[in-house]
């Protein structure tokens, strides 16, 4: 079983907070973490039972009547029993009383948010990082924000990163023999992710367009969010089509990177950036092998830097400070693929590029980032397809992909 570093934090939540909410797709490795942490100590419940399901939507209260402390496993199909936990909690409000899992994000329903405003900690688990699966501790983002260049021990480059991208992070995906088996079992789990999650959270009339959206989101990954551009090809209104990928955000299939502005600089472009959360998954919607990218490796660059984000949304989950992720971009098309700020304000700006070479003008936006951030600015970086890394000016450098992990 690979180590998930999340674990103390979640440990450590029980210890104080009387709810612990550990959310995540569906496949990312929550039921195991879930389980791994009971132990023998509390009690297991998964709501993926027939029969437990059946009793808990129909007496909410009636269900939890009795119970100290539990693990809940799949919250997200009975969200009516997230009110008889607040009014369970509420009355005996010792700390640890109950983890929950859930493969959507509940919070953005006002009811359950404000529910349990207060009394529950959220913990996200995405899918594998690289980290967890190579048993490493990186120090990239605490390098990062010191101004000091990560560096790599051992290097991940050539055919070895584009079989760690392909590959993602889904467990059960990773058991799987060569690319094209595990590409068949990502196909497989969008299906799975429609016929049951999907109906779980959201009511939505047009259900069987779900899985063609999911590829035309995949042709988009990478690029600004236009829904009207997205929604076209289906025959969906702007509207309609937001909805959707509101849905898919809120299973953590895909992630929106809001606009990073700032009042020093006009002139900027303030829409969002659409990315999947798993480079395996948008790689087999995709149709993309290892084949394809010999032959082309243009493909490449969306992947990477779904892949890229997915590392870093990853660090930060385990990271015991707070960060916030956005993108950058402004009319004169300068842009900078990701912007991650820290609880204290300071910035670090990273650029991913499918090469092995980089120039000084790989770095024009992380300039212009620099510009407007001031003080506030720590750090920019271009991530390459290299083992070296190498400084361009003060506080900016290449480095290579793998100091992600290393």
């Amino acid at each position: 079983m690979y180590p998930r570093y999340i674990e103390q934090r979640v440990r450590e939540a029980l210890t104080d907070t009387r709810v612990v909410m550990l959310c995540g797709p569906r496949q990312s490795g929550k039921t195991t973490l879930a389980r791994r942490i009971a132990g023998n100590t509390l009690p297991f419940v998964t709501l993926d039972d027939a029969t437990t399901f059946a009793a808990a939507l129909a007496d909410p209260v009636g269900f939890l009547r009795g119970v100290d402390r539990a693990v809940i496993d799949e919250i997200q199909r009975t969200p009516n029993l997230i009110l008889a936990i607040k009014t369970a909690v509420d009355a005996d409000p010792r700390p640890g009383r109950f983890l929950l899992t859930g493969s959507a994000n509940l919070m953005t329903l006002p009811r359950v948010a404000d529910s349990l405003a207060g009394r529950m900690g959220i913990m996200r688990l995405l899918p594998l990082a690289q980290a967890e699966l190579r048993g490493r501790r990186p120090s990239f983002l605490d390098k990062a924000f010191a101004g000091e260049p990560p560096t790599s021990g051992t290097s991940t480059v050539g055919d070895d990163l584009v079989e760690a991208v392909l590959a993602g992070g889904y467990p059960e995906a990773l058991t799987r023999s060569g690319w094209r088996r595990r590409q068949d079992w990502h196909l497989d789990y969008v299906e799975a992710i429609l016929q049951r999650d999907i109906r779980d959270i959201a009511r939505i009339e047009q259900i069987g367009t779900i899985p063609r959206l999911m590829r035309v989101l995949a042709e988009h990954s990478g690029q600004l969010a236009n829904h009207s551009g997205i929604g076209a090809p289906l025959g969906m209104n702007h509207v309609t089509a937001r909805k959707y990928v509101g849905i898919l955000e809120n299973l953590f299939l895909v992630h929106t990177l809001p606009p990073w502005y700032t009042n020093t600089l006009k002139r900027l472009v303030k829409s969002p950036k659409l990315h999947f959360l798993d480079a395996g998954l948008l790689a087999a919607l995709r149709g993309i092998t290892p084949q394809r990218l010999r032959r082309d490796r243009t493909p490449f660059g969306p992947l990477l830097e779904a892949f890229v984000l997915g590392e870093l949304l990853k660090l930060a989950g385990w990271a015991d400070d707070r960060y916030t992720f956005a993108h950058f971009r402004d009319k004169e098309r300068n842009e900078v693929d990701i912007v991650i700020e820290d609880g204290r304000g300071r910035i670090v700006g990273v650029e991913v590029k499918a090469s092995a070479t980089v120039s000084a003008g790989d770095f024009s936006g992380l300039r212009r980032l620099a510009a407007g951030a001031g003080e506030r600015f720590s750090s920019g970086l271009v991530l390459y397809d290299h083992d070296q890394t190498v400084p361009f000016a003060e506080r900016m450098a290449a480095v290579p992909v793998s100091t992600l992990w290393s």
